[in-house]
C-alpha cells in the first residue's frame, strides 16, 4: 500500500535547519494497523505527513501503490487524499457554526459530488458513528468525543483505503478515548488500513505493528503486545 525508501525532510536553512527526518524506510501493507510511535520531536507526524502526501521529502523515494509519488500530477495526488485517504486529527479542524453534516461532507463537495448524494453519503457515514440524530446541530455544541466521531465520519465518507490518524486520542479523557479507538480498530477489521501516529503505548499496542522512532531515526525496539502494555 504504502512504501517509504530512506526517505529524508528538514525544515528551515543554516543555523535553523531542523532534520526532522533523517533516513527512514518503512512499508505499510494493505488491511493492517501500523502505529508511528515516538516522543514530540522524534519527526513521527511529519513521517506520516509524508506518507499521506500532505508534504514531499527532501530525499528518498515514497511509493503508493507502487506508483513513485514524485512522478504524480498535483490532480492525482488530490484525488488520492480526497478519495483513498482518510484524515483523523487530534485538533479536530471542524467548522465551528456550520452543521455536523456539511462538516462531514465537506470532501465530497471539494470532490463535486452532487448535493443529494452527498447528503446520503454523509448521513451513512454519520450513521455508523451513531450520530445521524446530531447532523443538524453545529459543530461547536458537541462534546470532544463526539467531534472526535465526526471527524472519524468524515474521514469515512469517501470511502478511503486508508486511514491516517494523528493522536486521534490526545484531547479526550480516558473512557471517550478508549471509545475512539474501539471505533477505529473495528473499521481496520473491516479492511481499511490504519496509520496512527501516537506517544501513547497502550493504543500503539493494540496495533499490528509499532515503528519507534527518535531523533528523526528508526528505533529498533521489541514489539509491544497489550500484555505487555497493561
Amino acid at each position: 500500500m504504502l512504501q517509504a525508501q530512506d526517505i529524508r525532510k528538514s525544515y528551515g536553512r543554516g543555523a535553523a535547519r531542523f532534520d526532522a527526518l533523517k533516513g527512514v524506510s518503512l512499508t505499510v501493507h494493505a488491511g493492517e494497523s501500523v502505529a508511528i510511535v515516538g516522543k514530540s520531536g522524534s519527526g513521527k507526524s511529519t513521517l506520516m505527513h509524508l506518507l499521506a502526501l500532505l508534504d514531499s521529502p527532501d530525499e528518498g523515494v515514497l511509493l503508493v501503490e507502487g506508483s513513485n509519488a514524485a512522478d504524480l500530477k498535483p490532480k492525482e495526488i488530490n484525488r488520492l487524499r480526497n478519495e483513498d485517504f482518510g484524515f483523523v486529527f487530534q485538533q479536530f479542524f471542524l467548522t465551528p457554526n456550520a452543521s455536523v453534516l456539511d462538516n462531514v461532507v465537506l470532501p465530497l463537495k471539494i470532490a463535486g459530488v452532487p448535493p443529494r448524494e452527498r447528503r446520503e453519503r454523509g448521513m451513512a457515514a454519520l450513521a455508523q458513528l451513531e450520530l445521524a440524530d446530531k447532523a443538524k446541530s453545529k459543530a461547536v455544541n458537541l462534546s470532544g468525543g463526539q467531534k472526535q466521531r465526526v471527524v472519524i465520519a468524515r474521514a469515512l465518507v469517501g470511502s478511503p483505503k486508508v486511514i491516517f490518524a494523528d493522536e486521534p486520542t490526545g484531547n479526550l479523557d480516558t473512557v471517550t478515548g478508549g471509545l475512539v479507538e474501539d471505533i477505529l480498530f473495528d473499521l481496520n477489521k473491516r479492511g481499511i488500513t490504519l496509520v496512527i501516529v501516537t506517544h501513547d503505548v497502550e493504543l500503539a499496542a493494540r496495533c499490528d505493528r509499532q515503528i519507534f522512532l527518535r531523533d528523526g531515526l528508526e528505533e529498533h525496539r521489541p514489539t509491544i503486545t497489550t500484555g505487555s502494555a497493561s
